[in-house]
């Protein structure tokens, strides 16, 4: 039987699900995630740092294991925020296709963009809902990004939003302490207000239906 693999490549963590056609419609057979903070350091160097793709190498080496294992055939790999912004991301390219490349040859990650991510955000949350309940209201809170979507399952995003803002960043632009002081808290949510009322001003999610409503 096919089995197909996904991994999301975050600013974050890097998760990974392996899955199986079962009658229309995908089994999971695993799923994990593990948390490599790719993107420490994107927001104020524009680089990669050498631990953080270490790490991420590390995880994958982990990942590719359990594709051989679960004998896997196809896998689609994509990273997004930190990536988009890191301009040493080829060296990040090429681990992959090294790594990947063992389990599933020819595979490679690829770079998607802030709207490929929340379409994709968006169709992984309410695919298996009913689109008469809709529309829905999708936040995708990563580290490097955030995403705010309205569509439904049947007609798809009516609209979105995706702002460079995420934990990681909001934490590395004004959390510098441990705990972090008032001052630092009031900053971070003045950033995250100013996201979300552009977010709010592109994205009508008045129109939207609390489920169960």
């Amino acid at each position: 039987m096919t089995r197909l693999a996904g991994i999301d490549c975050g600013t974050n963590s890097i998760r990974l699900l392996i899955a199986e056609p079962v009658d229309g419609r995908l089994r999971d057979i695993h799923r994990e995630m593990r948390i490599v903070r790719l993107g420490e350091g994107v927001d104020a160097t524009g680089q990669f740092a050498p631990e953080a793709l270490e790490r991420t190498r590390a995880a994958l080496e982990a990942y590719a294991d359990l594709l051989v294992a679960h004998g896997v055939s196809r896998v689609r790999m994509v990273a997004t925020s930190a990536t988009r912004d890191a301009a040493n991301r080829d060296v990040f390219f090429a681990m992959t296709a090294k790594v990947l490349g063992r389990a599933v040859p020819g595979a490679i990650a690829e770079v998607i963009t802030g709207d490929e991510e929340a379409q994709l955000s968006f169709q992984g949350a309410v695919g298996e809902l009913d689109s008469a309940d809709g529309p829905f209201v999708v936040v995708d809170l990563g580290g490097g990004s955030t995403e705010v979507v309205l569509g439904d399952p049947e007609n798809g995003v009516s609209a979105s939003y995706s702002a460079n803002v995420g934990c990681v960043r909001l934490t590395e632009r004004c959390l510098h302490s441990d705990p972090p002081s008032a001052a630092e808290i009031s900053a971070a949510r003045q950033v995250a207000r100013e996201l979300l009322d552009e977010a709010l001003r592109v994205v009508p999610v008045q129109h939207a239906r609390p489920v169960g409503d």
